[in-house]
């Protein structure tokens, strides 16, 4: 089975569920999202999940999230058996580390994601169950670092996400953001990377794009403006970024985001709560 499930609601709500006895739960952020996931008392991730992150959760296990910003997440709900051998490979992940398994920024996850929500394939039940099987695979293959970096830690990495906050229009650099943290420019660029799956300058970009798509939201602000408001030289570096990490431009990105929030909602949703109930996009089992 596969779903999709999306918010656009701003303020803190929680969400429960039980994976079910035969099936493992694949979850592929679509955007980034501020999320904290806990199993019981064990905390699993809390912080800024990127688009592109790859959860998976084993059967039969209870998963407790804590949304604070408005999600999009693809689920996979793939039968034990199909999974594939895991090979020979030394370093190959186990089935028993197919649990609770976070992976920031999974370029591939992240792909296949595309591949099966754009241009309408989730009408297609072959190249859906195409995709499944492709990512199945992927996880069952897929080595373990060689190396294991600390991920900053949360106390610190809050410290940079107020800063970033309150100085995203003014020039930071790699220096700036390692002070705040008290951290050697090397070692917080390693830390920080860990703990978001960002790089410093990829991170600031997206916070960049964040506070603009507010602005061109909600306000009548030029492109021009908006680029020198969050940070950016030029509109046309501020566009081409833009595009780079949204798939669109400012423009239209505008135009569609408002066109949007006109819309009548879809049977099904809660306007009041900006949520939309998990459904079934594609009701065939994979096989």
């Amino acid at each position: 089975m596969i779903s999709r499930w999306t918010s656009t609601q701003t303020t803190m709500w929680r969400e429960e569920a039980t994976t079910p006895a035969d099936r493992y739960f694949f979850a592929i952020a679509l955007k980034t999202t501020r999320l904290k996931l806990t199993r019981g008392a064990l905390t699993l991730f809390d912080g800024i999940m990127p688009a592109g992150t790859l959860y998976v959760g084993a059967p039969s296990k209870l998963l407790s999230a804590q949304f604070h910003a408005p999600c999009d997440f693809l689920h996979f709900h793939v039968p034990a058996k199909c999974l594939p051998s895991l090979g020979t490979g030394k370093r190959s992940v186990r089935s028993d580390e197919l649990n609770d398994l976070i992976l920031l920024r999974d370029p591939f996850a992240d792909q296949l994601a595309k591949a099966l929500t754009e241009r309408d394939h989730l009408v297609d039940p072959d190249f859906a169950r195409c995709i499944a099987q492709t990512l199945a695979m992927h996880l069952a293959r897929r080595e373990v670092p060689r190396t294991k970096v600390n991920a900053l830690p949360k106390w610190r990495l809050r410290r940079i996400e107020d800063y970033v906050r309150t100085h995203f229009d003014h020039c930071i650099s790699l220096s700036d953001l390692a002070g705040v943290a008290g951290l050697s420019r090397m070692h917080f660029a390693a830390q920080f990377r860990a703990a978001t799956g960002y790089r410093p300058r990829e991170y600031l970009l997206h916070q960049r794009i964040e506070q603009a798509k507010t602005l061109l939201l909600n306000s009548e602000t030029s492109l021009a403006e908006v680029a020198l408001a969050v940070g950016f030289c030029t509109q046309a570096h501020f566009s081409t970024v833009f595009k780079r990490i949204t798939g669109n431009t400012p423009a239209r990105w505008r135009c569609a985001s408002r066109n949007a929030l006109v819309s009548p909602a879809p049977a099904g949703d809660d306007p009041a709560s900006g949520r939309k109930a998990v459904s079934h996009v594609l009701p065939a089992t994979l096989s």
